[in-house]
Parts: C-alpha cells; structure tokens; sequence
C-alpha cells in the first residue's frame, strides 16, 4: 500500500520534472545559441510559473468544493439522526435528556413534545442511568416501556471544554425495538410439539379391587379424565390399550399443565368407586426437541424414567434434562413372581457365559449391598463360577459380617480392591452392580466404562443419573431391598441353587436393615423370602450381632436428639457436631429414631467425616423424602432417602436442607 501511495505521489510531479528538463534544455542551449537559448528559459519560466498559478488555483476551488460538501454532509446526518426510526437520545449522567431524535419523542411522549430537557426518569420509572456506571460496567440492558421490549445500548462520549479546561461526560442511548421479533420467537416456541406417554399405573388390579358392579363405571372416568384433558390442552389423544395412551399437543398448552403441577394426577387418585387401590398414573412428556423423532425420543426416556421411580407421576424431558412432578404415593407391591424368575434365567445365561465376573455395591455400603453381592457371588460359585467382590474398605455398618467372611474359608479370595478389579477386567467382564443405579455411586465407576457387559440390580426410585447400556436391568422399586430380589433369583430360577449358611444370615441383614426391623415397605414377598433364608439356616440372633454398634454411637446419637429442630410440628431436623469415621450410620439411626416422636412425619440427620457430608433422611410415608433429597443430588426411597454432599460446609448444608424443607411446606 505505501509503495503505491509512492507511485502516486511521483506522477503527481511528472509535469513540474518535464518542464524543469526543458529549462535545462534550454540553459544548456544558450551557450551555443544566445537567442534561442534565451528564449527557451523565459518560455520555459513563463510556463512554470502559469502552470503553478494555475495548480494553487484548482486546489483552492477543489478545498471550497470540498468544504461546501462537508456542510452538506453535516446537514445530511444531522437530519439523518433526527430522523432515524431508531430511538436515540443523549443523557447528562444525572439523567437529564441533553437531546434526543424525533423517534425518542414519539416513543416516551404520546403527543410527540420534545423531551430534551426533561429527566428520563419522568417518561421510565425504575430507569436510571447510575445503573451503567457501577463497576460491572453493563454496556447492554433490556427494558419495558409500554409494554414493548427494547434492548438499550451505552456510548459514553466526553468532551472537554477548551477555555475551561473542564471535561463534561454524556450517555448516548440506542433504544432497540424488539417486541416483533420476541412475538414471533414465542409463538414459534409454543408452536413446538409436545408428545406425552401415559399408562394407569396396574390398570388390572385397580380394576379387580373394584366391585364388579362399579367397574365400567371406573373404566368410564377413566377415559373420561383423559378426554377431558386431550379437550383442554387442544391436543389430540390416541387409546393404544385399556392403560396406555399417548397425547400430542402443543407446548404453550403443556406449560398451563406445568403451571398446574399436572393437577391431573390428583384427579386421578379422587376417582372412587369402591376400588380399594387408587387410580394412580405414570406420565412422560418430551418437548423441545430438534425434530418430532427427537420429541419422542425425549417422551420415551421420560416415561422410563416415571417406571423407573415407581409411577404416580409426572417426567418432563427436554434439551436441558428432566423436571418431576408428583410421585406422592407409595405404590403397591407386585405380586407376580414372573419377571424374577425371567431375570434368574437370563442372569444365569450370563454368568456361564462369563470368565471373568466382578460385582460391587455402593460407596460406604451397608448390609443391603454387601449382603447382595454376596448372594450373587453365591449364585456364581452354584453355576461353577468363580466371582470377586469389589471392596476397598470395610465401615462399621458391615464390619462384623466381613469378618465372619473372611473367617470363612468358603468365601477365600472373594474380596479384591478396585486396583485388582481394574486390572483383570476386560470388555467381556460380568459386571453386577447392586443396590444402587447411578454410575458415581458405584464402589468403581472405573469397571463401567471397561466392560461392555454390566447387569444392574437395584431397589431404588430411578434418578436423572443411571447406568446405561446395560445388558440385563432388575430394577424393581416396590420390594424392600436389593437383598430380597437377590433371594427371589434364588429362590424361583430353574437351577437348584445351594447358599452357604453366612450367605443367607448376609441377605436377611439387609432386609432386616432396609425394612427396618420388618416395619417399613414390607410386603408379602419380604415376608416370603425372610421365611425362605430361614429355611437356608440364617440365624436371626446372629443377623441381629450384625448391627451391634459401639457404646459411643449412642452417646452421639443422643446428642444429635437433643439438638434437633421440630418444623410446622412434624418434621425433624438435626445434624451431628462430631467426625467420627462411621457417622452415616449414626445419622441413619438417629433418624430413625426421631421418628418415634409423635406427630413427626418426616426426619432429616445431617453428619460430616473428611470434605463430605453425609445426610438421612425418613418419612412414615406422607413424606416423599426422595424427591426432597433428589434436589440436592441424592435420591432413595418415598420414606428413605439420602444423600452426600462435598466440598460444602456443615452448616451450609443444614441451611440449604432446611430451605428445602420450608419451601415444601409451603407447597403443602
């Protein structure tokens, strides 16, 4: 570019180095001729001295043309801005308006007065420019005026008074419409199809607990219910069976139902016609998606997710994830031992197709998951495989039965830590995960990204995190605990299947221990498998030496009682001053036995050992403690739940349990 530039300035010059050339011409010819040499240097100076003249005179005419032009110009932005459609005003930093556009006026003054001079406060309340001059600088806001939204953008300008030497600072304000385009997003957004699953939660046996005269009658405000719902939200509902149905509906019509909190549920529950279980529904919702597949996609993995949780529901997918809605109710037990028989035979398939099989449970497990994965370890060595338990470190909570186990030379080389774990597995690994679902739960997530054959066994209600992919899934939230599906592989697979003594006394403890003493979510099937590992030679006295505990476990469980909050008269909560290294089970038992106060309803124990907090929570029921704990990252049962929180401090995590609490009673 400055090479050109060069170029360009020589040509400029090209005239005045002709006539120069000529001049010397002419001086070198007046030593060989006096008269034409002469007159060649007087023409030649006549000629530069016309032609400059002439140059200065062309670039004077060619300035005032210019100057005439930026005056047009001048005029022509002036005009311009006055004019524009798009509001603009400039500010004093007191908010004073120091001149606006024909746009502005028209925009804060319906008979089209000028505001300069005037305070923009006077035309926008809630409006002042201090806002922009904080030290976060925001140099963009949004802004409601009459109800339109514009978008507002910040210029300051200074200038400096040249005989005062004093600089004076203005605002230039740019008031952006966009009510238009946020309209036609919104309709765009509320056009976008919604498809919602829903099933009645064990149709049949709603049906036959009702009386044979009342059963068309109950089938009748069934339908109706979801007629009166496909009328309401404008969508179009399709009968797939006597309990399933699918609704596809727009989004501005789903939002009224999320407004609602899905009040259709309890419409649900309040049909009565002498059915003695309530009519409960499962319902999965996908919005947002990129495409109608997509949508569905979305749908599907909701209603899986409602199953997954135990029904009487509500699952929302979208983009961002999952948001829930209901889950009150208990749920009632299944009685139908057809699906464990089902999943005995597929997990026997498995296993003696497998060299190499690996089960582990939960973190800190308790007796539910180590008395599994002993049961299962026992399934494997009945098939003629040999199994390990992934165990890195023995708690208090199963302490004395490992021992015994270890004491047990039938049990010789069950036990090996996650090193040796990660080390022999490979992709063609069993993996059988037990009383838990969620991969960071798992005692070493490691071995779930290694094989690609992992089988999951739990009890718990399905959170937004879960194992994926696996190849085989007990996932049975009704029964008591993980260590009753166990005893029902056993008890109903085809194979003749021997468990060792200890084995037995294991899955008993972790019945005892999850039904709490045969109190809680006990069904006719705990009763049924208790009954069968008895006959297995589980002894009872010996399942209770299980949860012996320390004498300085009641001293702090004592305190933990005193301390503890009553809330609205029916919830507890409290938490543990002390570190000790088994404080989850003293917080689980003090839970526990909060609820033994009368009128308590619900109990939150909150306790911390390292960076991490451990919380328990218990409901007698009304309660759903999971989709409170859910909140926080953890998750359970409707009447047992927990959860861990790290990195957080003792006292923030008692705060943000209580606000948790409080904002469900104000629900309620």
């Amino acid at each position: 570019m400055k090479a050109k530039d060069n170029k360009s300035g020589i040509f400029n010059y090209i005239d005045y180095l002709f006539f120069i050339s000529v001049l010397m011409l002419s001086i070198f010819e007046l030593f060989r001729n006096r008269f034409i040499g002469t007159v060649g240097v007087v023409l030649s100076v006549f000629i530069i001295a016309a032609y400059t003249y002439k140059k200065k005179i062309e670039k004077k005419e060619w300035i005032d043309r210019l100057h005439n032009v930026e005056f047009d110009v001048d005029n022509i932005i002036k005009k311009a801005v006055k004019n524009n459609p798009l509001p603009i005003c400039i500010l004093e930093l007191d908010g004073t308006i120091f001149w606006s556009n024909n746009a502005f006026d028209e925009m804060v003054s319906s008979d089209e007065e000028s505001s300069i001079s005037k305070n923009i406060e006077d035309f926008i309340e809630d409006f002042t420019i201090r806002k922009v001059l904080d030290e976060k600088k925001i140099l963009e806001d949004e802004v409601v005026f009459k109800e339109r939204d514009y978008v507002i953008r910040y210029c300051f300008s200074k200038t400096m008074d040249e005989s005062t030497g004093s600089v004076d600072y203005r605002v230039l304000i740019y008031w952006i419409d966009r009510t238009d385009y946020i309209n036609m997003k919104n309709k765009f957004e509320n056009g976008k199809e919604a498809i919602m699953f829903i099933e009645i939660d064990g149709y049949e046996d709603v049906i036959k607990s009702t009386p044979e005269e009342n059963r068309s009658l109950m089938a009748m405000d069934i339908d109706k219910l979801l007629t009166n719902l496909e009328s309401e939200s404008n969508g179009l509902l399709q009968k797939l069976s006597n309990d399933k149905y699918i609704i596809f509906m727009k989004k501005e019509h789903l939002e009224s139902l999320e407004r609602s909190k899905f009040s259709i549920l309890d419409k649900a529950r309040e049909i009565n016609h002498g059915n003695s279980l309530p009519v409960t529904l499962s319902i999965g919702v996908g919005v947002d998606g990129e495409s109608v597949e997509q949508t569905g996609e979305f749908a599907s993995g909701a209603f899986d997710m409602v199953l997954g949780r135990g029904g009487d529901q509500v699952a929302l997918r979208n983009q961002e994830g999952f948001n829930f809605y209901g889950g009150k109710s208990k749920g009632f037990e299944r009685k139908t031992k057809v699906k464990s028989r089902l999943i005995g035979f597929a997990l026997r398939e498995l296993i003696n197709q497998s060299e190499t099989i690996l089960i582990m449970g939960h973190h800190y497990p308790d007796m539910d998951a180590i008395g599994a994965a002993v049961g299962v370890y026992d399934i494997c060595k009945s098939y003629g495989k040999q199994a390990h338990i992934v165990l890195d470190g023995v708690n208090e909570a199963v302490e004395i039965f490992v021992d015994r186990i270890k004491d047990d030379a039938y049990y010789s080389g069950m036990f090996v830590g996650h090193e040796k774990a990660i080390d022999i597995c490979n992709k063609n690994t069993l993996v059988v995960v037990v009383d838990t679902h969620r991969p960071s739960y798992t005692e070493c997530e490691e071995l779930l990204n290694i094989s690609k054959r992992v089988v999951v066994i739990d009890h718990h209600r399905r959170g937004v995190e879960y194992i994926q992919d696996t190849v085989l899934l007990f996932h049975e939230i009704y029964v008591s605990s993980t260590c009753e599906m166990v005893t029902e592989l056993i008890q109903y697979t085809e194979h003749d299947i021997k468990i060792n003594k200890l084995t037995a006394e294991g899955l008993l403890g972790g019945i005892y221990l999850d039904t709490k003493n045969f109190e809680f979510k006990t069904g006719v099937r705990t009763f049924e498998a208790a009954s069968f590992l008895r006959n297995m030679g589980a002894d009872t006295l010996s399942v209770k030496k299980f949860f012996n505990s320390y004498a300085e476990d009641f001293l702090v469980k004592a305190e933990i009682i005193q301390r503890t909050e009553i809330l609205d008269e029916k919830i507890c909560i409290s938490y543990s001053k002390e570190e000790i290294d088994n404080i989850n089970i003293v917080i689980a038992k003090a839970a526990d036995e909060l609820l033994n106060i009368k009128k308590i309803e619900a109990s939150f124990v909150l306790g911390m050992k390292g960076d991490t907090v451990f919380i328990s929570a218990r409901s007698l029921g009304d309660i759903n403690v999971h989709v409170l704990m859910e909140k926080i990252g953890g998750g359970g049962h409707i009447d047992i739940a927990g959860a861990q929180m790290k990195d957080v401090s003792l006292s923030q995590a008692y705060n943000m349990v209580k606000d948790i609490i409080e904002d469900y009673l104000k629900e309620e």
